[in-house]
């Protein structure tokens, strides 16, 4: 079972050696990596041609903004199953990728998630933990989804469902998740246990101005994918799992 990762990169020079390592080591026999770089000036592009994996492919050129990119990806991707892993991301060990492949090969499902670490970007230590579970329909108008990052779809699903909605600026992702799992109504299976480990500083968390932007979109993502919501219901479960992912659920991962 062939597994793409996609990676966007832009000026990326400081952290995509972590990213390409993290591939590289995975035990499953094949996996095919590609990297959209935007057309970095910072010496990313050197970086990925000097790590000399033969999985890694290339392809650096302007783009309309990251989830443009990640639509390059899909329809460049030769594997069975597409993830997206980001520049400043890193799979948490060498097994993650065979963990998903066995997911896909134990049920029939068309995707499969699992856990996220916010890590401190200096000392590498969890500042927070992203718990995820199984999906229930209704979910997402909690204010819940799976950690984009650690989401592993089939290729088929992308060209029936589609890729990333570009009117989104932010929030394309959750409505790509939302439209596969709650309107499309895939079958996905939940993997415990973290799969990504992401540095914290990421666009849509970089200020309240973001999460605000981003909100607005799931809240345009709810209402085009037809799923009822209640605002003041979505903050209530949102702020909620926020809080148990920053001071509870990081002291329990660490223990």
């Amino acid at each position: 079972m062939k597994i793409t990762v996609v990676t966007v990169s832009y000026n990326s020079a400081a952290t995509i050696a972590d990213t390409l390592t993290s591939v590289a080591a995975q035990t499953h026999p094949d996996i095919e990596h590609l990297v959209l770089d935007g057309a970095s000036v910072d010496g990313t592009i050197e970086i990925v041609r000097a790590h000399g994996s033969p999985h890694v492919r290339l392809i650096s050129e302007p783009d309309h903004g990251m989830y443009d990119a990640m639509n390059k990806g899909i329809a460049m991707a030769s594997g069975e199953i597409i993830g997206f892993l980001n520049s400043d991301d890193y799979l948490r060990d060498p097994q993650v990728l065979a963990r998903i492949a066995s997911a896909f090969e134990a049920r029939d499902i068309e995707a499969c998630y699992g856990d996220l670490v916010y890590v401190n970007p200096v000392n590498g230590n969890v500042v927070r933990y992203w718990k995820s579970r199984a999906f229930k329909k209704g979910d997402f108008a909690k204010g819940w989804c799976p950690a984009h990052p650690t989401f592993y779809a089939r290729r088929s699903v992308f060209q029936r469902l589609g890729g990333f909605d570009l009117s989104y600026r932010l929030g394309s992702d959750v409505e790509l998740m939302m439209r596969f799992l709650e309107r499309g109504g895939i079958a996905s299976s939940y993997i415990p246990g973290v799969l990504v480990c992401m540095r914290t500083g990421g666009v849509s968390n970089q200020s309240w101005k973001n999460i605000l932007i981003q909100n607005q979109e799931i809240y345009k993502a709810l209402h085009n994918n037809g799923v009822p919501f209640s605002p003041w219901l979505f903050w209530a479960f949102k702020l909620t799992r926020r809080f148990w992912q920053r001071f509870v659920g990081r002291f329990q991962h660490a223990g």
